[in-house]
Parts: structure tokens; sequence; C-alpha cells
């Protein structure tokens, strides 16, 4: 499926956008609604998607399931994501992300749409879910690439 294929492409752009980029650029090139660096970034990418793999495998498990949404302010505090090396980070994403990618090319016609109700979003599909990972993906990775290039110029 296409969409697996493009979440396994992830990984890749976020080592080729940190592979020119210092621990001090990292750190120092802050951005988004909440003014993360990219270290923070990197860091709620990995979050998101351990908690994104665990919803799935739920998904695909339980009838009538309801999900709550999660604080990513607090698991940012708590998780201490401005003390976390980016590089680690990034690594433990892409073990997560490589397990989900198993995950969904297991999954059935039918398990595609089997479906929660999402506290943040209401029902959504496997299949919805993993495109809204796609677009996360997407916003996190230009975010990157805006905030690296600002600092780079300066």
């Amino acid at each position: 499926l296409e969409l697996i294929e493009a979440l396994r492409c992830t990984p890749e752009t976020l080592k080729g956008l940190l592979s020119q980029t210092t621990l001090a650029q990292a750190r120092s090139a802050k951005g988004g609604d909440e003014n993360w660096s990219v270290v923070d970034v990197i860091c709620h990418l990995r979050d998101a998607e351990e908690i994104s793999l665990q919803r799935v495998q739920t998904m695909r498990a339980q009838d009538h399931l309801k999900i709550a949404r999660y604080d990513q302010l607090v698991l940012a505090r708590e998780r201490k994501y401005r003390e976390d090396d980016p590089y680690t980070a990034l690594e433990a994403f892409t073990g997560f992300r490589e397990r989900h990618a198993a995950v969904l090319s297991a999954l059935s016609a039918e398990d595609w749409q089997r479906s929660a109700e999402f506290a943040a979003f209401g029902q959504m599909t496997i299949f919805a879910h993993t495109v809204h990972k796609l677009y996360h993906d997407s916003i996190h990775c230009a975010q990157i690439a805006r905030q690296l290039l600002a600092v780079i110029k300066t």
C-alpha cells in the first residue's frame, strides 16, 4: 500500500534534515505554535509514533473503543524533551515507525476499516488514522526544515 511506503519515508526525511545539523543548531532552531526546538519536535514525533502504534494495535483488537486525547505539552515536560538527544530520539522514532508499518502491512481490507472514537477527532478508521499520521509527519518535517533554515541563515 502506498500509505505504508509513505510512512516509511519519514525517518529518511528526518535523517536528511538532521544530517548537517549540529546539536546546538537543533536546540536553538525554534518555532511553531509551541515554540519547540527541532529536538522537541523530534521527541514529539517519537512519542506520537509510539502512541499511534499502540492505538492501531488496540483498534485492530477491540470493538467500540474510545481513545482519550493526550496532552503533548505535559508529555514534553515529563519526558524532558529539552534535555533529550535528537539522534537517539530519531532512532527510537524509526523503530516505532518500522513496527507500525509492519502492523499496518499485516492488516486485512476489513481491518483497515476498523474504527474507534477519538476524543480529539471523532470516529476514525485505521485508514483515516494512517492518513492523519502522514499529515502529521509532513507538517512537522516542514516545520523542522523552516526552523533549521532560519538558524543556518543567521
